[in-house]
């Protein structure tokens, strides 16, 4: 899956008639004079729920900036150590019947110690399921984060399920924090502290809000890292991984355009070849 932001600045609900409001996907339709032509088509969602690897989902500035945060603490909490690793943006594909996969902002997940190049986690074929999910609602979507994941994830086994809930749907966010914890096969909403802090339990932080963002506080209540440095430090993280793939891409293109060459004068070099022994009358 794939992100694109909107402005921070700009409306939280894109208007009704905009097809790609949720983000789109690109579906191949040939045409007579391309056959590899794709198509953009918008999603929908039910897309967004359960989407698909390539998607490209729409999402404001600010919910991106939370979750680079979010994901850059939380890995340079737990993936030191090897108590877990920490996913983004990455498709998760579960091992119960009829649920369908998703695509959290964030997940933690212990007993995997090497994070790899996943654009899904199959947790049949892993082994390993996470133990934390934090999503960040955007108003256009939150619908699937406050109602429909709290069934599906208590199904899915997943022991803690907090919401960044961003309840405003025009200019300045305002955040609340959601705690769900499972027991008994259900989610059961806890109550934040006196300080209106969440515990993330795998981590051993608190959650909390400041202004139009989350922060993270160790057991001592100091705040883990600075806000600034951390989200610089993951989009510097982030870009260098766009320009890897981008430059493997490349890679793997040029190298496939050189065996499709030699192929084409292989098979050019034989069929001169066979002319060759067809005038001399060997063949």
């Amino acid at each position: 899956m794939t992100h694109t932001t909107t402005p921070a600045s700009a409306p939280g609900a894109p208007p009704a008639d905009d097809p790609f409001r949720y983000g789109w996907r690109l579906v191949p339709r040939p045409t007579p004079d391309n056959p590899h032509h794709l198509e953009q088509v918008p999603l929908t969602l039910e897309d967004v729920l359960h989407p698909e690897v390539g998607d490209f989902i729409v999402h404001s500035d600010r919910h991106e900036t939370d979750r680079m945060y979010l994901t850059a603490v939380l890995r340079a909490r737990l993936e030191e150590s090897g108590a877990a690793i920490v996913l983004s943006d990455v498709r998760i594909a579960w091992d119960v019947p009829d649920l369908r996969p998703h695509g959290p902002d964030v997940m933690v997940i212990p007993g995997i110690v090497e994070r790899q190049d996943w654009s899904t986690f199959d947790v049949a074929v892993e082994g390993a399921r996470p133990a934390l999910i934090i999503e960040i609602t955007s108003p256009e979507t939150r619908e699937n984060d406050l109602e429909i994941k709290v069934e599906h994830y208590a199904r899915a086994g997943v022991m803690q399920y907090v919401i960044v809930d961003n309840q405003s749907r025009r200019g300045a966010r305002r955040l609340r924090l959601l705690d769900y914890r499972l027991t008994d096969g259900v989610y059961r909403r806890r109550p934040p502290d006196a300080a209106e802090r969440v515990h993330l339990v795998i981590a051993d932080l608190w959650l909390g809000v400041e202004g139009d963002h989350v922060v993270c506080y160790d057991e001592h209540g100091a705040a883990f890292g600075d806000y600034a440095t951390v989200v610089r430090r993951a989009e510097e993280a982030e870009r260098r991984a766009r320009r890897e793939a981008e430059r493997a891409r490349r890679e793997a293109a040029a190298r496939e355009a050189e065996a499709r060459l030699r192929a084409a004068a292989e098979a050019r070099l034989r069929a001169l070849e066979e002319e060759l022994r067809r005038l001399r009358g060997e063949g």
